[in-house]
């Protein structure tokens, strides 16, 4: 155990893989600078059709782009989640009593986040604890983070699936879910996940859903279970991330407001 709570490294097989792709890249290039390999891998599928590849270039791109997406995403895994986490949970307005649901809370980074917010309210967590979507994910780890920034009597956590939360219709104040949604391989267990969300949360409640994928998708199943969605992050930033990771990442953050009773 360490003195400073640990979040962890998001998707660390994505991240190897990024790196062993780049620094592969990056190989060819310079075999083919040095001569070990041509320059130019030329394919003829047809008698009258020439097709060129500058191993040189293709190679030193894609390798620079794969490595320096890798290096952003552990570095910023490393170090700038608690920075991240803070600035996102500014965007709600918190009285300190409400009750929290944290969606794959993996090792409570928005979890311990929100309980820092919070002086007689709780904060549960629910995760199936998956190890290849962050690294050291166990039960165990969260609590210990808890502890650590000082907040483990409001927090606890329970292991559940998204799509069948263990938990009474409108229980909670406020649900919030960063990069968990996703994981879910079919559009229909996301939208399970989201009908899940909506169910939970209180009347007036709000949902706080970071995901690098399915937007649209997720606002969608927000206002058809009578919850208004609003995006809050820039969609011009959300863009450059789109175009730098080559459409492997499309971040977005949005807000769900649950329908209030009529008065």
């Amino acid at each position: 155990m360490t003195d400073r709570a640990d979040y962890g490294i998001d998707a660390p097989g994505v991240i190897r893989n990024l790196a062993v792709c780049g620094g592969a890249s990056l190989l060819v290039a310079v075999l083919a600078l040095t001569g070990v390999l041509p320059r130019e891998l030329t394919l003829t599928p047809a008698q009258d059709i020439r097709i060129g590849f500058p191993l040189v270039p293709m190679g030193l791109s894609a390798g620079l782009s794969l490595v320096a997406t890798a290096c952003w995403m552990y570095f910023g895994a490393r170090y700038g989640k608690v920075a991240e986490r803070d600035k996102l949970l500014d965007q709600l307005d918190w009285k300190g009593d409400e009750r929290v649901l944290d969606v794959g809370c993996g090792r409570g980074l928005i979890l311990v986040g929100a309980a820092r917010r919070l002086k007689t309210g709780s904060a549960v967590g629910v995760d199936i604890w998956n190890a290849q979507d962050l690294s050291g994910n166990r039960a165990d780890v969260p609590l210990r983070n808890a502890a650590l920034e000082g907040v483990a009597e409001r927090v606890s956590v329970k292991t559940a699936d998204m799509r069948t939360l263990p938990f009474p219709d409108g229980h909670f104040d406020v649900v919030v879910s960063r990069a968990a949604i996703h994981n879910l391989d079919s559009a229909d267990a996301r939208q399970a996940a989201i009908r899940e969300i909506a169910r939970v949360l209180a009347p007036g409640g709000r949902a706080l859903i970071v995901d690098i994928r399915h937007h649209g998708e997720y606002a969608a199943g927000f206002a058809a279970q009578g919850c208004e969605p609003r995006r809050l992050d820039s969609p011009f930033a959300s863009a450059l991330v789109t175009l730098g990771t080559m459409g492997s990442l499309r971040p977005h953050t949005l807000l769900a407001r649950k329908a209030a009773p009529a008065a």
